[in-house]
């Protein structure tokens, strides 16, 4: 077994109303993320005894679970006491990383229909041990083939389990050697990383794409607040490869990998090849509001 951290070879997972033993956790195969990946997530971080971002977290998982019309979708508060009783049993305060998973439900028989659901949702509370996913000096990527889907498509608030897309798009990713890649919309402009969002530095303005194709990050919008309040001019706006081939500073933003400096997209090398000084402000000012600002743990 490859663990990040050999404490999560204990850990204990929240399925519904209970708490399983690794090798316990599973789900049904007539559940509707298996079925057809019919679920929404979320990931969420713990900082010192706090949850960042908590209840902007779970207000986006009801939005998702609403607009794919699931039934018996649990309220937040239940959601959140799920969340406390895993980690106060798994005794996890610091340094840890939630997968948050709510599926349409169980089945009564194999099939996409919605109507074969009669049984409510499957609320799924997996924490580990985790690390940012990314190397803190900084990150590869290629440009992928593959497109990110646009809203004519599937709608990119939905903040969904059927990741296909963005799978092709990492593979793409693990072929060429690098870290990740960075997906356009269907117009050629860059949208985000397969896992991540995206900014872009010049002349001392931070800039994002719109949120039309990519997912409009918590810690992408947390990033824009930092900005305003510090008085950083910060913008969303349509940004070609060029752009951020020539950019004075790179990075990407995600609850997974917290802020990470880009150093080289497509073999360019981003300015000196280097952590700018703008992305480090905005690490360390993030990493404040992250750990000072989180709904704090009952236990």
């Amino acid at each position: 077994m490859n663990l990040t951290d050999p404490r999560n070879a204990d850990i204990l997972i929240g399925i519904n109303d209970e708490l399983k033993s690794r090798n316990d956790a599973r789900i049904s195969v007539f559940d509707s993320a298996v079925q057809g990946g019919d679920a929404v997530w979320e990931g969420l971080r713990v900082y010192d005894g706090r949850i960042a971002a908590l209840d902007e977290h779970l207000e986006r998982l009801q939005n998702s679970a609403k607009s794919l019309a699931f039934a018996n979708i649990p309220t937040s508060e239940k959601v959140r006491e799920a969340i406390f009783r895993t980690l106060e049993a798994n005794g996890m305060r610091d340094e840890v990383h939630i997968r948050l998973t709510l599926t349409r439900g169980e089945k009564f028989s194999s099939g996409m229909n919605p109507n074969f659901n009669q049984s409510g949702c499957t609320l799924i509370v997996l924490a580990e041990w985790k690390p940012p996913v990314y190397p803190g000096e900084g990150i590869r990527v290629i440009s992928a083939s593959t497109r990110r889907n646009t809203p004519e498509c599937l709608d990119s608030k939905i903040h969904h389990n059927n990741l296909l897309n963005n799978i092709l798009a990492s593979i793409e990713a693990n072929v060429a050697g690098v870290d990740s890649a960075i997906m356009l919309d269907v117009n050629g402009f860059i949208s985000e990383t397969n896992d991540t969002n995206l900014f872009v530095v010049r002349r001392g303005i931070v800039q994002t794409p719109h949120a039309d194709s990519c997912l409009p990050g918590l810690t992408r919008q947390m990033i824009l607040d930092i900005c305003a309040a510090e008085g950083i001019p910060a913008q969303e706006r349509n940004l070609s490869l060029s752009e951020l081939y020539t950019a004075d500073e790179v990075f990407t933003s995600g609850t997974m990998g917290e802020l990470t400096p880009v150093l080289e997209a497509d073999g360019r090398v981003i300015a000196d090849g280097k952590s700018g000084p703008m992305t480090r402000r905005l690490q360390s000012l993030h990493r404040s509001l992250a750990r000072d600002n989180g709904t704090p743990l009952p236990f």
